[in-house]
């Protein structure tokens, strides 16, 4: 056989293997965009489109059920940047932001280390038992949490009276003093898990050998974690304390089901004022509730910039996350 026909052959073999030729490509991109077509017309429907369509809301007068529309152009933004309460609510949405970020990025940390030792026993049991409460539904949570912390009948209060840490049940969901960070703590253990895989997978991407070096020249775990885990860890500290912040403003769901806002708007973030103004108040502005989530939402992308600048500032520093 020629060297001329065994070229033929692997020609053959490998136009069959890539589709047989335009006609065949051709069909295969029809075939793909036939199967992405539910997706982007899904996508369109319910993401593009309401979010296009709350620009143009802003700028009417409508309570989101008549055909009574009038134009005001910008005074919806006007009344919402000259509401204290939505100042209140972005207020308190930046100081849950404050609070549980911490929390959740040093406390997942530091679990983190523990679990990822090679002595540590159990430690799959650990680190599914602190991921199951991610993968339940948060409205869920939220009902149940209620109950848990129900002044009168609530297993938390019930215990703390019995062993006489307490005279009598205290109202955390009821109190203006307690809401927000009794809140904030069931957020911190409700998202716990997502933000220890995190950390568990920065962690294994140190090399073994580099701490079996350390521990030949005398280092021990205090000088490994100073000197070998932290400064390692650092460009992915970047990054989950950014993916930590941004969700951070996307509580409504926990936020609505335990507290509704209340008592008397101490917790209610931005989503639930928006929410309020749009669906729950006596007579709905669906203008002003889209210009407030607007604004809220060009924070938001305050945000994501600021986490792409994190990234990039990370990767040019040498960084690997």
């Amino acid at each position: 056989m020629s060297v001329a026909t065994l070229e033929n052959d692997v020609r053959d073999r490998t136009s069959r293997r890539s589709g047989g030729g335009p006609r065949d490509t051709g069909r295969s991109r029809l075939w793909i965009w036939l199967f992405l077509t539910p997706t982007v017309v899904l996508y369109g429907v319910y993401t593009v489109y309401p979010i296009v369509a709350s620009y143009w809301y802003s700028f009417l007068r409508w309570d989101g059920f008549g055909s009574d529309r009038t134009w005001i152009g910008l005074q919806n933004y006007r009344d919402v940047l000259a509401d204290p309460l939505f100042w209140n609510s972005f207020r308190i949405t930046a100081l849950f932001m404050l609070v549980t970020v911490p929390l959740q990025v040093v406390g997942t940390l530091l679990v983190a280390i523990v679990l990822n030792s090679p002595k540590m026993p159990f430690s799959t049991v650990f680190r599914t038992a602190l991921f199951l409460p991610v993968v339940t539904t948060t409205a869920i949570v939220g009902v149940v949490m209620q109950f848990v912390l129900d002044p009168a009948s609530g297993p938390i209060n019930l215990a703390l009276t019995r062993l006489g840490l307490l005279s009598e049940g205290v109202n955390f969901l009821g109190d203006s003093s307690t809401a927000l960070w009794t809140v904030a703590g069931v957020y911190v253990w409700k998202w716990f898990g997502i933000t220890l895989v995190y950390w568990l997978a920065a962690l294994q991407t140190i090399p073994n050998e580099v701490y079996e070096a350390a521990r030949i020249d005398g280092a021990g775990p205090w000088k490994l974690m100073r000197h070998i885990t932290m400064p390692l860890l650092r460009p992915f500290l970047v990054i989950i304390g950014l993916l930590s912040l941004e969700a951070t403003l996307k509580v409504f769901d926990l936020m609505l089901t335990m507290t509704g806002g209340g008592p008397f708007y101490a917790t209610e973030v931005v989503e639930i004022y928006i929410y309020r103004w749009a669906f729950a108040a006596t007579v709905p502005q669906l203008g002003y509730a889209s210009a407030a989530a607007v604004v809220f939402g060009l924070f938001v992308c305050l945000v994501g910039l600021f986490q792409l600048l994190g990234i990039r500032a990370v990767r040019r520093s040498g960084g690997t996350a």
